[in-house]
């Protein structure tokens, strides 16, 4: 199985995202009921590595079509920043 790629995230002010891409290797979406990245770091210094697009390595949102035993399936992911906070704009209900 291919780790689904994030193709784009509108968190500027993660550490992670530089010109609305994530440079760690891989996220985790979610827990409960909400689809945030849980990976998202806040801070002025950037970190990662900028030759890497990240991955969704885990997804924790089990109401989510696209999770299968707690991987996503989806083609590809898009965060976006909802109420101030970055979560998975590909999440869809069962």
């Amino acid at each position: 199985m291919k780790m689904v790629r994030v193709r784009s995230c509108d968190a500027e002010e993660c550490a992670y995202n530089t010109k609305s891409k994530c440079h760690t290797i891989a996220i985790t979406v979610g827990g409960g009921l909400s689809p945030l990245c849980d990976t998202s770091i806040i801070g002025i210094k950037k970190g990662g590595l900028p030759n890497i697009t990240a991955g969704v390595g885990a997804c924790k949102v089990e109401s989510c079509q696209f999770n299968k035993s707690f991987e996503c399936v989806a083609d590809c992911i898009r965060v976006k920043v909802f109420t101030l906070l970055p979560e998975c704009a590909t999440f869809k209900g069962k």
